[in-house]
C-alpha cells in the first residue's frame, strides 16, 4: 500500500546492484527535500530514540497525512526522505495500515543500517503513526 512516489524509489533500487549506489541516492534524497524551517525544530518536533538530531512536525490536512522532516545527519535526512514518500499524502486513516518496516525492508535497508540508526528509524516510524493517530 506504498505511495506511487515510494514505489519510484523501489524501481529506482532495482537497476543500482551496489549498495553504495543505494547509499548515495538516500543521501541524494535528503539533500533534495524541502527545508524544513528553523522555527519547526522546537523540542515539540524532536524525536526521542535516535542517535542524530531528528525533527518531524505533521499536520493533518482536510483528512490528509502531511509531514516535514530534518536531520543533521545525511543519511537520516535520506531516511526522512523515504518515509515522506511513503506517507506523506495518505489519507489520516491510511497511515496506521502502512506497514513501514515492509515497505523499507524491498529497499534491503535493514541489512545496511547500523542498529542505532535501525532504533532511530523504528522511532520516527511510531512517532509518525501516533501523530497521525491523534
Amino acid at each position: 500500500m506504498a505511495q506511487a512516489a515510494f514505489e519510484d524509489v523501489v524501481e529506482d533500487f532495482e537497476f543500482l546492484e551496489d549498495w553504495e549506489d543505494r547509499y548515495r541516492m538516500v543521501i541524494e534524497m535528503g539533500k533534495d527535500m524541502e527545508p524544513m524551517p528553523e522555527a519547526l525544530k522546537v523540542p515539540a518536533t524532536k524525536v526521542e530514540g535516535c542517535a542524530s538530531q531528528v525533527w518531524l512536525h505533521m499536520t493533518p490536512d482536510a483528512g490528509v497525512f502531511r509531514f516535514q522532516g530534518d536531520s543533521d545527519a545525511l543519511i537520516v535526512k535520506g531516511l526522512i526522505a523515504l518515509l515522506h514518500r511513503l506517507y506523506d499524502g495518505l489519507p489520516l486513516s491510511d497511515v496506521s495500515a502502512v506497514d513501514a518496516r515492509a515497505e523499507l525492508g524491498r529497499l534491503g535497508l535493514h541489512e545496511h543500517l547500523s542498529a542505532q540508526r535501525s532504533n532511530g528509524l523504528r522511532a520516527m516510524i511510531e512517532r509518525i503513526r501516533q501523530e497521525a493517530a491523534g
